[in-house]
């Protein structure tokens, strides 16, 4: 699954209009225009490689819209007195989307354990909560498990369940 997919998953699944999409590239520090952001939102033909009206939405794009999600859901957060600005760290093109994907979803939408397992299980997919705490560990951790497509799809599935259902 790539990103541009994962975008136009979770944009169905949250019934997110092109403008608010545009916004919230903004706020995650991505300056797009709404003509630009349904060029984003086009699907690429498995076998139109190269298509000139899509753009290509790469890692740290997606994670900018997905930082841009959470303040929008949950407002810009203040560091608290006596605490450095902590910057968030950039994704490197290997890392698992996947991974951060379910990660900042979790936070944008203040979902417990509990409700992650109830999305998961909406979209007909079992996972115990220790599968969900690796999902869900920084990677190098030990218990690290890499989310595979099959979890992530099914996870958007479930959202699009719940949230529009």
């Amino acid at each position: 699954m790539d990103n541009n997919d994962i975008l136009i998953r979770l944009r169905y699944a949250m019934e997110i209009k092109n403008k608010e999409m545009a916004e919230i590239f903004k706020l995650g520090g991505v300056d797009i225009t709404v003509p630009e952001v349904i060029k984003v939102l086009t699907k690429s033909d498995e076998d139109d490689i190269e298509n000139e009206d899509q753009i290509k939405c790469n890692n740290s794009m997606l994670d900018s819209f997905l930082n841009g999600f959470i303040i929008y859901k949950r407002g810009k957060q203040e560091p608290k007195p006596g605490q450095p600005n902590v910057q968030e760290t950039p994704v490197n093109k290997g890392a698992n989307v996947n991974n951060i994907l379910l990660k900042k979803v979790k936070i944008a939408l203040a979902l417990t354990a509990e409700d992650m397992l109830d999305i998961f299980e909406e979209a007909g997919i079992t996972v115990t909560k220790g599968e969900l705490g690796a999902l869900l560990r920084k990677e190098g951790h030990k218990n690290y498990k890499e989310c595979g497509d099959k979890y992530a799809r099914n996870f958007l599935k479930g959202l699009a369940i719940k949230y529009r259902g």
